[in-house]
Order: C-alpha cells, then structure tokens, then sequence
C-alpha cells in the first residue's frame, strides 16, 4: 500500500495538480493538510472520479484537512478528543482527521504555527501537540498499525533548515517545539521517512519568497510517524520534490511512504 501526505495550500487552487500527481503516482491514501475550504467548497466529486473515498473537515477559509482513500475509508473522526482551541470566542479549528484505510489508522495533522518566540500561538501550538500526542500514544500502547501524517510546523534537527543561523531567533527550531516533537518519539512513534530520505540538504518546504525553491533554502517540517506496528511495515519513503517545480505548485512537496502487505 502506498499512502502519502501532502500540504496542498488551498485544494481548490490546486485540485487539477493533486488530480494529476494521484494519477501518476498510484498512491492508495493521501492525507492533505491546508484546504483552506468548507465542506461545501470542497471539490469531492472530482477525487470520487478517480476512484477514491473522501473526508474532509473545513471549518472555514483557514486550516482544513482531508483524507482521500481508494482502500476503504471508516471511523472518521475530526479532530481529537481534548483538542484546545483557539481565538475569541474559542473554536477548536480545522487541524486534525482520522480515518482507518485499509486496516490502517491515518491522521492528517496541520500542527498550529507558532509564529514567533513568545507569541500566543506559540503557546496555543505547544498546547495541541502536548493534547494530540496525549491521544495518540493510546495507539502504540494498543499496537495499533497507525501513523500521524502531515505538516508539523518544526524542524526538529540542524540540518532541517538550510540555516540555523537564520532560523535562530525564529520559530519552528526552538527547544520547545523540538521536545515537543521528540515527545511523540519518545511515547514511542517512528519517524518512518527520515532513514530512506537522509540529509543534510532534504526538505518538504521552499517559501515563495526570495527563490528559496531556486536557492535550496527550504525546511524539512512535513513527516510520517508511525506506531511501531506501522514501521515494521515501512518498506521505502521519498520527498517528491519534482512536485513542488512548475506554475500553480503548492510550497510543500508530498512525501510518500511504502509499505508491504
């Protein structure tokens, strides 16, 4: 089976390249993160042509996360239980979707940007991760074949950036967002991707600005952690970074994962 995730930028912007890449790559299950869509704008119809199952939870022109299936699609559950929310009045946003596919359990996760070193959100990001991987450390616990897919919003090593320096004062690699992630490896999930995709130099992420795509200075902040029961499955992983050249692509590429029978 091969699943995928993919932070698309607005679905509705790219739905003639997420049709196109489904296409050609073969993928069974694809977690998608920024649809930016409700329900009501999301373009259902035209991933039902091509033979997949789908969910979608939209809340509103931000956030929204989906996930597309032609192995089954069952238990869908948006967001998770204990999820903060955020904003006056607070509202639990449009950040997480889990469905089981094929006899596996997805998550398509948008983890909150913490956009800036003691910002609210930053404190509202820490507070979700520490909530979802509350959550979801029942899956490892369980043996569940499970995997949190998506865009994390940190980087949590060096050479997941292609300047420290830069990024110093920034978010997505300060101390407390990296032990939030390394919290989630420690409860016992696998970073599946890392040892077929090694850096330096490999990221998910280019801005639009400053021909960083050109440049090379991007960000690895898109993962796949699966429960151990998913990783023994992990027969290869790749960063399409073919995906992110070309008029209308979104600033994320996908990152595929394989896994046997």
């Amino acid at each position: 089976m091969r699943i995928a995730t993919w932070n698309v930028n607005s679905i509705r912007s790219r739905i003639d390249r997420v049709e196109a890449w489904l296409q050609r790559t073969d993928v069974d299950v694809l977690a998608i993160q920024e649809t930016k869509a409700t329900d009501a704008q999301f373009p259902f119809d035209r991933l039902r042509a091509l033979g997949y199952e789908v969910a979608h939870h939209g809340l509103n022109h931000w956030n929204g996360v989906a996930i597309v299936s032609r192995v089954g699609i069952d238990d869908v559950e948006a967001s998770f239980p204990g999820a903060p929310g955020w904003g006056e009045p607070e509202v639990v946003e449009a950040r997480a979707l889990t469905a089981v596919c094929g006899g596996v359990r997805v998550a398509s996760v948008y983890v909150p940007n913490g956009r800036g070193i003691g910002d609210p959100h930053m404190a509202y990001k820490l507070d979700w991760l520490a909530h979802l991987q509350a959550h979801a450390r029942g899956w490892v616990e369980r043996g569940d074949a499970a995997a949190l897919m998506g865009d994390w919003n940190i980087a949590p090593q060096d050479e997941d950036v292609w300047s420290m320096e830069y990024y110093l004062d920034k978010s997505h690699v300060s101390p407390p967002e990296r032990a939030a992630f390394q919290s989630f490896l420690d409860a016992g999930f696998v970073d599946v991707v890392r040892p077929h995709t090694p850096g330096p130099g490999t990221y998910t992420y280019w801005d639009y600005t400053q021909l960083s795509f050109q440049k090379r200075r991007g960000m690895r902040i898109d993962f796949v952690l699966g429960t151990p029961a998913f990783a023994d499955r992990v027969v290869g992983a790749a960063i399409d970074r073919e995906e992110r050249k070309g008029k209308g692509a979104s600033d994320h590429a996908p990152v595929v994962v394989e896994l046997e029978d």
